[in-house]
């Protein structure tokens, strides 16, 4: 490569800094209570959970592993939501009330009329949400691949 074709940039460390102005994303963490509400399907039962605390501006998803993939899939669904709430100037707890209207959905599921509740912690709910799981007794290959 010639000397003339390369950026002078390449040299330089690049250091990562967040933008000035406010984020299009709640706080995905806190160690406050939380309300939250439940959300299913028809074909899987309950998905997760949208989680809120307004105290710490967070907001967030569990998925429940006994579901899978579906769940995980239907978090960015939720996690969009939770999203278009923030830029609209909500609290989380406007937003978990305004997605709790959702009483219908398709494959990412609906907010479980009647579900809202609190727990002490994220981590809490994240227990929670992981109940009806356990782990596989032996580690599995992955599809398509022989031992």
């Amino acid at each position: 490569m010639s000397e003339d074709m390369r950026s002078h940039l390449l040299g330089q460390d690049m250091q990562m800094r967040l933008a000035d102005g406010d984020s299009t994303d709640y706080a995905f963490r806190t160690e406050q209570a939380v309300e939250y509400v439940a959300v299913a399907n028809e074909e899987n039962g309950i998905l997760g959970y949208l989680w809120a605390c307004d105290v710490d501006s967070a907001a967030g998803w569990e998925s429940r592993r006994a579901v899978g993939a579906i769940a995980m899939n239907s978090s960015r669904y939720w996690y969009g939501k939770l999203r278009e709430a923030k830029t609209r100037g909500l609290v989380p707890s406007e937003a978990l009330s305004e997605l709790s209207a959702d009483t219908e959905g398709g494959w990412s599921g609906h907010v479980v009329p009647g579900s809202r509740a609190v727990v002490a912690s994220v981590a809490e709910l994240r227990e929670l949400a992981q109940e009806g799981w356990t782990a596989p007794d032996e580690p599995r290959n992955p599809r398509g691949r022989r031992p």
